[in-house]
């Protein structure tokens, strides 16, 4: 092994470290990065949301948390991160969503250090302040990275300025550690209690506004009218969770919409999942989405963001419009009542993940990326 003195230390900076999908790409990067090259360091700033932290130091990324409640106690941590880039002689910082970019490209201007900047969602969806903000900033950076040509096209709209380079870079997973056949689901089910045979339709989300799950629920009761032996799983946590729960009492789902909670360890439940939905009106490029992919779910979603760029309806899975949610119900019973459609779409939407979005793929990317910076 090369002597840790010759390793090109970059620095990672990041809101929070929770089950986010900007943040769960972290320690699947870094699995599989060239750590023999590089030596990843990382900060984020909500010790309440640190559910990657044990992933990223289990494979050797060295993490700081720099505490923050809220935007503008994260912006008066420039110093700290200043400091910390000195100390540890960062030669690259690497930022993650608005307001991490906000205060990585601050300290990149004070330590003369490049910074690059993934953009993970289209700037309309963010709120006024945070977009006018990031905006502002964005030409200190070297580089900006778009999850999705669909994030490139808002960038673009939204700051025709942009003097650094923009390059889209696809979100990938990693398709050996997401294979079908890695759980056989049985053990979530009968935790859960679910029948064994019973039609099983999931999805892995925050819960925020912006993945409708009001909506995914009132899918699920529609759904059920159809198919009474369906039972529903939502993998997740978050601010809407007491408004979700009081939901599902009104639509008399308790028995069939179950809670699993925030998991680190999401590969169970996507294999308990015959289909896996998704209501959002916005997204970037879902992390989660890529996943369920991998793990062989059959996919309804609507068009939100980059998941057309990843879905044809039809072909790996199946699609509406972001304004007709109506449709996914009609999806879901179908796919239930035909298996061997069912099983095609999976097939199909597993092997478009394998050809085009592989972490692999988008890792060496990214070193090339970050050698190319660094010369």
């Amino acid at each position: 092994m090369k002597d840790d003195m010759k390793k090109i230390p970059i620095l990672q900076i990041i809101k929070s470290l929770g089950r986010g999908g900007a943040e769960m790409l972290l320690p699947e990067t870094l699995r599989l990065h060239d750590r023999e090259r590089f030596e990843f360091h990382y900060i984020y700033f909500l010790p309440w949301k640190d559910q990657m932290v044990g992933s990223i130091e289990a494979h050797g990324g060295k993490v700081t948390c720099i505490p923050a409640k809220n935007n503008l106690q994260l912006m008066a941590n420039v110093s700290s991160i200043v400091q910390y880039i000195r100390k540890h002689d960062i030669k690259l910082i690497h930022a993650h969503l608005p307001w991490a970019g906000i205060v990585a490209r601050r300290a990149g201007r004070i330590t003369r250090v490049p910074v690059v900047y993934t953009e993970h969602n289209k700037q309309e969806r963010y709120h006024v302040l945070t977009r006018w903000m990031n905006l502002l900033t964005m030409n200190w950076l070297t580089k900006v990275i778009a999850v999705s040509a669909d994030v490139a096209e808002s960038i673009r709209t939204h700051k025709p300025g942009l003097k650094p380079p923009l390059q889209t870079l696809l979100n990938g997973v990693n398709i050996d550690h997401f294979a079908p056949g890695s759980f056989d689901g049985s053990d979530v089910r009968k935790t859960l209690g679910i029948p064994k045979d019973a039609p099983v339709i999931g999805t892995v989300a925050v819960f925020r506004f912006q993945k409708r799950l009001d909506v995914w629920m009132q899918t699920a009761a529609t759904i059920l009218d159809k198919i009474p032996g369906a039972h529903f799983i939502i993998v997740g946590d978050g601010p809407l969770k007491a408004e979700l729960v009081e939901t599902r009492r009104k639509l008399n789902l308790e028995e069939r919409v179950h809670f699993a909670g925030l998991q680190t360890e999401v590969r169970p439940y996507l294999a308990a999942m015959d289909i896996y939905m998704m209501s959002s009106i916005f997204e970037g490029l879902p992390i989660a989405l890529l996943e369920a992919m991998a793990s062989g779910c059959a996919v309804v979603t609507t068009d939100a963001g980059g998941i057309k760029e990843v879905i044809r309806h039809g072909q790996e899975g199946l699609v509406c419009p972001v304004d007709q949610p109506e449709k996914l119900a009609t999806f879901g019973v179908e796919l239930v009542n035909d298996p061997e459609r069912r099983r095609r779409l999976a097939m199909q939407g597993r092997t478009q993940v394998e050809e085009h979005f592989s972490l692999k793929k988008m890792v060496r990317e990214l070193e090339e990326l970050y050698a190319g910076l660094l010369k």
